[in-house]
């Protein structure tokens, strides 16, 4: 992506984690084409060169919303070429995301919207402040889910919880989110950052192939029946035993040290 996002801003820890805010505040962190674009670049960068980053937080800025979707200022009066062409580039977005090879960690900081929660749950999981709401309000649009959220949703909490949102518009708030499995854990405002920086930092410390590894089986085993998804397992595990991080987490065991790795 570009050196200098417009709409994002991107902070880099030694560790690895990589801190990624939606920031439009004035408009509740809603995705123009232009923070689209910053994001697809972000996260299909990431899919072809991780290099260093060994985790991903994204947030939004303020303390009002992680996200309202797509700006629909942007959209109105946008003839049906346009949206195509927008919607298709959003598409690519949200399947970036999903298809990063590092955790992508989501903290909900206020309400996540339409395609905000969609973005949500296109991450590996959440954290998620009390004071956080989700829906998912297309229908009362003339439209539907167009981010995943038809698929991403009912593969998070159930068929009937799923089609009760989806169908209501109505918002979800965040202890419902956590009672359904939506988000991991409920944080309190001031502590939401601290408390999923906290997690991932954790995941940082960990072997990075080994993490990417896990991350491979569990997503595409889950598209399987259980024998299939256990044969992906022993593949992805396969792949670790030549590693120098292997040799090193065994070595750092048997002399009683933290491990040292680095991704090779």
């Amino acid at each position: 992506m570009s050196a200098d996002p417009t709409h994002l801003l991107i902070g880099r820890d030694p560790d690895g984690l990589l801190l990624v805010t939606l920031n439009r505040p004035e408009v509740r962190n809603a995705f123009n084409t232009a923070m689209g674009k910053e994001l697809f670049d972000l996260f299909t960068g990431l899919a072809h060169d991780a290099a260093e980053v060994r985790c991903v937080i994204v947030t939004g800025a303020g303390d009002k919303a992680f996200c309202a979707g797509a700006d629909l200022k942007e959209r109105e009066g946008m003839d049906e070429t346009t949206w195509f062409v927008q919607h298709a580039l959003y598409e690519r977005m949200m399947l970036a995301v999903v298809d990063c090879p590092v955790p992508v960690i989501a903290a909900v900081n206020g309400a996540a919207m339409g395609g905000g929660f969609e973005l949500m749950l296109c991450c590996d999981f959440a954290y998620a402040s009390t004071v956080a709401r989700f829906a998912l309000p297309e229908v009362s649009r003339g439209i539907m889910p167009g981010g995943g959220g038809t698929q991403t949703l009912p593969r998070a909490i159930g068929e009937r919880r799923a089609k009760e949102i989806i169908w209501s518009g109505r918002p979800v708030s965040a202890e419902t989110a956590s009672d359904w499995g939506i988000v991991n854990r409920l944080c309190a405002p001031g502590e939401l950052m601290t408390e999923t920086r906290a997690l991932a930092e954790a995941i940082c410390a960990n072997a990075p192939l080994s993490i990417r590894q896990t991350k491979k089986a569990i997503h595409w085993g889950l598209q399987m029946d259980q024998r299939t998804g256990m044969a992906v397992e022993i593949e992805a595990y396969n792949h670790l035993i030549p590693t120098e991080d292997r040799r090193e987490g065994v070595l750092a065991f048997n002399e009683k040290r933290p491990p040292r790795f680095k991704g090779r």
